[in-house]
């Protein structure tokens, strides 16, 4: 039996697509290898910012599964300095 590679897509909002691609930000491939998949709630850090996991689609194309995943907006609530 051969085993399935799960792809895995993050559905950022539109104003965050447009900070990422402003940025050139590289989005890492969090769970390349584990089994586990991520869960609603989980939180992200991509380029200082947190996300958080609010939704999961399942899809499948024919060839393999994915899981796409929608995040929340980016907060930086422990990179925020006053002053």
């Amino acid at each position: 039996m051969s085993q399935q590679t799960l792809r895995m897509v993050l559905v950022f909002s539109a104003e965050d697509q447009a900070w990422i691609r402003r940025s050139s930000i590289a989005i890492p491939p969090f769970w390349q290898g584990h089994e586990v998949p991520p869960a609603q709630g989980d939180l992200l850090r991509i380029g200082g910012r947190q996300f958080l996991v609010r939704g999961r689609v399942w899809e499948h194309d024919g060839e393999a599964p994915t899981l796409k995943l929608y995040v929340g907006d980016a907060h930086a609530l422990s990179d925020t300095v006053f002053g």
